[in-house]
């Protein structure tokens, strides 16, 4: 009799699931708010696509020309004294792909586009003998607006859960039978920060020249989600899920009035010593009529007992089963009205805006005529953003919290060579100390094990620095026109477990074209099409209710720049 009681213990048990699945649904915004600033060329945040003579070569880290700037300020000195300028615009297509095979999600295929009509950047220089004094402006990180109009499996899997965790319901009522669910999901979010450049190179003698600077970087992420109809299909229509749990909690409530009621009426039985009877010795000796009998059994079959085990229990068995089941139903419907307001709509809008400084060194060598050397390192950049709330209805983003976004440091090294009056050509590469930097934790990982078990949350590890390696050749059609081609080779150099859909980064490689067309003695057009090829990511993460599952990122990029320089000799 006592493995009877636990059977029956054990699924009204079921229904107190719901406290271990719907609690997890509060994190859906707060992850969508830990994604990173993207980098369209560079390493993880860093964006190296400064000028419309990178896009079109790929390679401009040993650069001479007014884009060194940003990618050999030393080698400014290598200028014509006088006045110099240049502006860039790029336009930047990236599709992201998330396919995610977790089994309980209607769709697991997740597009989020990104669309950069203008992405600016601006250089000056002044140069007077053995003195270049340089300014820059343009995207350090971000530039762009990211929109998932489906939002992203993290959002959705806690919410693909509600089934599973309401199944048991269909046993107490068959036309409590959920079958599966629905919601609309959306996020957008935009970061840039912007680095504003100023700068002075000096030129040692006809071999070195070196240069100091100092980058300023005012930065905002704009992020803001939704959460908004969340339905379940009971008995094949689609119910609010918030209004559903609220009936229901409120039907378990009578329910388990009920069965209280059902306990307490045996007590005097128990009291007057017919303990041991069963319903039949009740009635056989007189303390229960038929009609009494038949309540007390359609009670224990209403809690799924066949009329053979009814037979066999006594007065404080079936007591037992009433009390017992009572306040699992009485617990099950209090968790229910109260997971209720967690799945009504929310929404989050949130702005976070810092500044940081990044000192930066070059040294240029020229040991023969026609080659050029060049070395540049950023140094870490420790920037602090502060939060600017608009709308917060889960409570996660109180308006001026602090948060960390630092930059790595950079070292870019450059050989430039001129062969031949024809042809130029450069290689360049490019590494960033990511390890420097703290990455924070699987936001995967957070959404679903931090109501469970926190230590399955992964911190987000770098296996390796990112780096670039890229060639660039020009070939001088004229004096006046030139065409250009570059490949590029980039290696992330992250480890799994910094992979999840809210960010991740892939091997690429990118191959690049474009022109050089002096229009006039100081006016020089620029253009350049670059298309970046991703290799897909395939990752794997674990579940406390289900088998391990897999994510599979893919990402695309093309980028079309056009850029005029100007000089005042």
């Amino acid at each position: 009799m006592n493995a009877l009681f636990k059977n029956k213990k054990f699924y009204f048990c079921r229904l107190e699931l719901m406290n271990f699945f719907m609690k997890r649904t509060t994190l859906l915004t707060v992850v969508c708010f830990l994604l990173l600033p993207a980098a369209w060329a560079g390493g993880v945040l860093t964006n190296a696509n400064q000028s419309a003579q990178y896009i079109r070569m790929l390679s401009r880290n040993a650069s001479t020309d007014i884009d060194a700037v940003y990618f050999n300020p030393a080698g400014l000195i290598k200028m014509e004294d006088g006045w110099h300028f240049a502006f860039y615009s790029q336009t930047i297509f990236q599709n992201k792909t998330v396919d995610s095979q977790f089994p309980l999600l209607n769709d697991g295929l997740y597009e989020g586009e990104v669309t950069i009509p203008v992405f600016p950047t601006a250089f000056a220089v002044y140069k007077k003998n053995d003195w270049a004094f340089s300014f820059g402006l343009g995207p350090n990180s971000g530039g762009g607006t990211a929109d998932f109009d489906r939002g992203l499996a993290s959002f959705e899997i806690p919410i693909s859960k509600v089934v599973p965790a309401l199944a048991g319901l269909k046993q107490l009522d068959p036309a409590l039978d959920v079958q599966g669910y629905n919601a609309d999901l959306s996020f957008e979010g935009s970061s840039v920060f912007w680095g504003i450049q100023l700068g002075a190179t000096y030129k040692v003698n006809e071999v070195l020249s070196v240069y100091g600077g100092l980058r300023y970087l005012p930065s905002t992420n704009d992020y803001s989600g939704t959460i908004r109809n969340i339905q379940v299909n009971v008995g094949g229509n689609m119910t609010p899920a918030a209004a559903f749990l609220t009936q229901t909690s409120g039907m378990l409530s009578v329910k388990s009035d009920q069965l209280a009621g059902a306990a307490q009426g045996l007590q005097p039985l128990i009291d007057n010593g017919a303990g041991s009877f069963t319903l039949d010795q009740l009635e056989q000796n007189g303390y229960i009529d038929a009609t009494q009998r038949t309540q007390i059994e359609g009670g224990l079959m209403s809690l799924g007992y066949s009329q053979e085990q009814i037979d066999v229990l006594n007065v404080n068995q079936a007591q037992t089963g009433f009390s017992q089941t009572s306040a699992v139903l009485a617990g099950t419907a209090t968790s229910l009205g109260e997971k209720a307001g967690d799945l009504e709509d929310k929404e989050v809008d949130t702005k976070q805006k810092g500044t940081g400084f990044t000192p930066m060194i070059g040294v240029n060598i020229s040991p023969i005529e026609n080659l050029n050397i060049a070395v540049r390192y950023e140094m870490k950049t420790t920037l602090k953003l502060t939060n600017e709330t608009e709308v917060d209805d889960l409570g996660l983003f109180p308006d001026g919290a602090e948060s960390r976004s630092d930059i790595p440091a950079v070292l870019a090294l450059g050989v430039g060579y001129k062969a031949k009056d024809w042809l130029e050509a450069q290689l360049s590469y490019s590494r960033y100390f990511d390890d420097q930097v703290g990455w924070g934790h699987n936001v995967r990982d957070l959404a679903i094990w931090k109501d469970v078990d926190p230590t399955k949350i992964r911190n987000r590890e770098i296996d390796h620095n990112y780096w670039e390696l890229a060639l660039g050749l020009q070939f001088n059609l004229s004096d006046k026109f030139a065409v250009s081609v570059g490949g590029m080779r980039s290696n992330a150099g992250i480890a799994p477990s910094w992979q999840s859909d809210f960010g991740f980064s892939n091997p690429s490689h990118t191959g690049a074209f474009g022109i050089s067309w002096k229009l006039a003695d100081r006016l020089t057009l620029d253009a350049g099409f670059s298309n970046t090829f991703y290799e897909d990511q395939e990752v794997t993460f674990t579940d406390p209710d289900l088998p391990d599952y897999n994510d599979i990122y893919k990402k695309t990029t093309t980028n079309v720049a056009v850029g005029l320089s100007y000089s005042i000799f």
